[in-house]
């Protein structure tokens, strides 16, 4: 499974660098999204690009019910992603968010994250989970 992390995502629905990336990834199959990165998805489309909820869930709410599989935060899944950010967080040098460590979290053996994050990239380097780098924002 590929997991997208939120600038994954958000690059597909509103037309960034990672935007055919994404879309290959959706028509490959085994696309998932965790549920704290999607929370993210949607605050930064209303709040920063300014697309009301309603319309971003016209969005997103095909692709759930299609290629992208939404994972949920169960409770081993949230234990090891305070342990993942408390191991690697650091204010300045690696500044990991909840919803990353949830993204680490979910990746099970044999998944992938795809991001352009360099700090996911590297506790993903870090913890031995496979990864796929994306074009950044520049």
């Amino acid at each position: 499974m590929t997991l997208l992390d939120a600038y994954a995502l958000i690059a597909f629905l509103a037309g960034g660098p990672a935007a055919a990336h994404v879309r290959a990834l959706l028509r490959e199959g085994g696309a998932a999204v965790a549920t704290a990165n999607l929370v993210e998805v949607l605050d930064v489309l209303q709040r920063v690009r300014g697309v009301p909820i309603p319309r971003v869930a016209e969005l997103v709410d095909p692709l759930l019910e299609g290629p992208l599989t939404a994972l949920p935060l169960d409770t081993p899944t949230a234990r090891r992603a305070a342990e993942l950010r408390a191991a690697h967080y650091h204010r300045s040098p690696r500044p990991i968010s909840l919803a990353d460590a949830v993204l680490l979290a979910s990746a099970g053996a044999g998944d992938r994250i795809a991001t352009a994050d360099p700090d996911v990239l590297a506790v993903a380097a870090a913890e031995t989970i496979a990864t796929l780098t994306l074009p950044g924002e520049g």
